[in-house]
């Protein structure tokens, strides 16, 4: 498991290292243009399973950490499912990749 550790706070998210892959492209994506947008997911069953969004903007630092010390694979029809998300009035939402097994992630404040 990956985490995405968000600004100066204690929010942790775990993602697989191959959803945090996809998912730092398309946030970096974003960013890199100077573009603000929501991220949201939903929590895993163990702690809570309910909803969490963070605000994402280029002045607020991001930590990819990933478990594994290979790049895994990109799915082109993934990542343009979450750009679409991300370019969306609502930002971007994690969504599992199509046709995989990705583990919802889990959010730690």
């Amino acid at each position: 498991m990956g985490k995405l550790l968000y600004g100066d706070s204690d929010i942790e998210i775990e993602f697989d290292d191959r959803a945090l892959t996809h998912l730092q492209i398309v946030i970096g994506s974003k960013l890199r243009r100077g573009e603000s947008f929501f991220f949201s997911w939903k929590d895993d069953p163990a702690i809570g399973d309910g909803r969490s969004s963070i605000w994402l903007d280029k002045s607020i630092p991001l930590y990819f950490k990933f478990y594994g010390g290979k790049m895994p694979s990109l799915n082109r029809e993934w990542l343009e499912i979450l750009t679409s998300s991300a370019n969306s009035g609502q930002g971007l939402i994690f969504s599992e990749e199509p046709n995989g097994a990705t583990n919802p992630p889990r959010g730690h404040v």
